[in-house]
């Protein structure tokens, strides 16, 4: 199989951003009268998308407060401390030096992936950046993966998901694509694997070589 197309998770994936996420989540949830969570917890909670995480530590009748607390002081301090990979814009430039097409799709909110993806120095690389808010859908809802597509102009049957969860994993099977991934994220190889990933690889490094091989 020749990849065409490659459609990249952002966080755990490409970036890591835990840190900032997790100062988020520790600002918001002591103003609802609730502990700050460990960052394991918040590692735990994320890749569905903000409200799906944020529920995981409060009542539904709090969510409208947490996610105006959180979306506040998120975007301020987003930029602080947000890190891509080892590997992660070395593989970007490759492949697009090689012609393939390659594009974020995440449940991270649209606006601040794209400035991250400006600030850490990717976006000449990328040909669409999708995220949270940019469509009604998330992953894995296959219309998501189906309009990220057909903005690229490409072609399930010649597209790889690079990501590092279960929502990326299901992404894939239900969009007609495979997906590699990586355990930097937030889930285990055993959890990946479980959940029908093609492959599973320790990092960016160690899936780089395989994946430019595959172009």
């Amino acid at each position: 199989m020749s990849f065409r197309t490659a459609l990249f998770d952002l966080d755990g994936t490409l970036l890591d951003h835990f840190s900032a996420i997790h100062r988020s989540y520790c600002h918001t949830l002591p103003q609802l009268g609730l502990p700050a969570p460990t960052l394991q917890a918040v590692r735990n909670a994320v890749g569905g998308g903000l409200e799906q995480a944020m529920l995981r530590f409060i009542q539904p009748e709090q969510l409208v407060d947490a996610l105006r607390i959180y979306r506040a002081y998120f975007d301020r301090t987003m930029l602080d401390d947000a890190m891509l990979f080892p590997g992660a814009k070395e593989l970007l430039r490759d492949l697009h030096h090689r012609g393939v097409t390659c594009a974020v799709l995440t449940n991270k909110i649209g606006g601040a992936s794209r400035a991250l993806c400006q600030h850490l120095g990717v976006s000449p690389y990328l040909s669409g950046v999708f995220g949270a808010g940019d469509t009604p859908w998330l992953k894995p809802d296959p219309s998501f993966s189906r309009h990220a597509l057909q903005t690229l102009r490409a072609e399930a049957a010649t597209t790889v998901l690079v990501g590092d969860s279960t929502y990326d994993v299901q992404t894939g099977l239900k969009g007609g694509f495979p997906c590699w991934t990586v355990t930097t994220g937030t889930h285990s190889k055993a959890e990946l694997l479980e959940a029908g990933a093609t492959f599973v690889y320790n990092d960016l490094v160690e899936l780089g070589p395989d994946l430019l091989d595959a172009v």
